[in-house]
């Protein structure tokens, strides 16, 4: 008897828990995660998702599939078909197809879409994220600013936009924080991804005099080891690649960002949300990548600054100036 009344006990309990549309974790099947990218995985942006769509795979959490290279004419259709397939969050960026995929998300509204984005949430089930790293950012110009030796640094992003304006803008107030008289050469590829042109943009920059190179893009790096100057890192690490030539990175860590989605979804509580905070040092979706083979070669006092400024960043005492402007080169 006292048996069947813990079964029913629980058959209840599970009933009401589910018209809340809550269901335990424990009674769920796996979810099932697609994400859409624009670019090859291999992409520094793209990478941090995958990297924390797979880890959450790996601990079980999640079923996860992915289209790469999937032009912005073709992602209205590739969202619908994961969508009726039955995954339960979709994940991707759509800064180019902002009004197509909230028109989606509007057509399927018991599916969860997290998008990076230059907006904000929309609906019930639309969330947004981006990489506000732009504190580390203005930590690694705080060690450009004081390497350079001809006061020119060299920069080339992808376009002009917002995500990449904020770390490019953040990475010059920290050069000028330790090096008042420095100057900047800018430009940008119109690309996310074309490693060639980006080396030529490198090089032209190099050639102009700058002796300390920003590699908001892959192929800049390149062009930095080949002229035999010094690369600073953008949102993924590569010293290991280029350890003569790539001081330091900010990092970016999407782990926080999935895995809090992944808790909504699971918990039955998704709703149209902005992501973004989950990308700063705060909640430790950004960071300061080690300084490695340059740990030495970095002069003591400047890694002190650097160090308690990042401390300061963390303890809430200093805010990094949010620039969303295109910055310009100066003279």
């Amino acid at each position: 008897m006292d048996r069947l009344r813990r079964v029913v006990m629980v058959g209840l309990a599970t009933a009401v828990v589910a018209a809340l549309g809550v269901v335990p974790a424990a009674a769920q099947e796996k979810l099932k995660v697609a994400a859409i990218y624009t670019v090859p995985v291999e992409q520094q942006w793209v990478s941090r998702i995958h990297k924390a769509l797979n880890a959450a795979q790996t601990r079980g959490d999640i079923e996860y599939v992915w289209s790469e290279n999937v032009t912005n004419t073709d992602y209205e259709r590739v969202m619908r078909e994961y969508a009726e397939a039955g995954h339960g969050l979709v994940v991707g960026e759509v800064f180019g197809v902002e009004r197509a995929a909230r028109k989606v998300a509007a057509d399927y509204p018991k599916t969860a879409f997290l998008m990076g984005s230059s907006f904000g949430p929309s609906g019930d089930n639309f969330s947004v994220f981006d990489n506000w790293i732009q504190e580390p950012s203005f930590l690694t110009g705080m060690i450009a600013g004081a390497l350079t030796k001809s006061n020119v640094i060299g920069m080339v992003g992808g376009y002009p936009i917002p995500e990449v304006n904020r770390l490019m803008n953040a990475f010059m107030d920290g050069a000028r924080e330790t090096n008042p008289g420095v100057k900047f050469q800018v430009s940008f590829i119109g690309s996310w991804f074309d490693p060639p042109k980006a080396k030529e943009a490198a090089f032209a920059q190099i050639d102009a005099g700058a002796d300390l190179m920003y590699a908001e893009r892959f192929g800049v790096s390149d062009a930095a080891r080949e002229r035999k100057v010094l690369a600073i890192g953008n949102v993924i690490d590569t010293q290991s690649e280029y350890p003569e030539t790539v001081v330091a990175s900010a990092l970016w860590h999407m782990e926080p960002t999935i895995d809090r989605a992944i808790g909504r979804v699971r918990a039955g509580t998704f709703g149209a949300e902005d992501y973004g905070q989950y990308s700063t040092m705060k909640f430790g979706g950004a960071g300061l990548a080690p300084f490695g083979t340059f740990e030495d070669k970095i002069p003591a006092e400047v890694k002190a600054k650097v160090l308690a400024r990042e401390q300061e960043i963390r303890d809430g005492l200093y805010r990094v100036n949010v620039n969303d402007s295109e910055p310009k080169p100066t003279s």
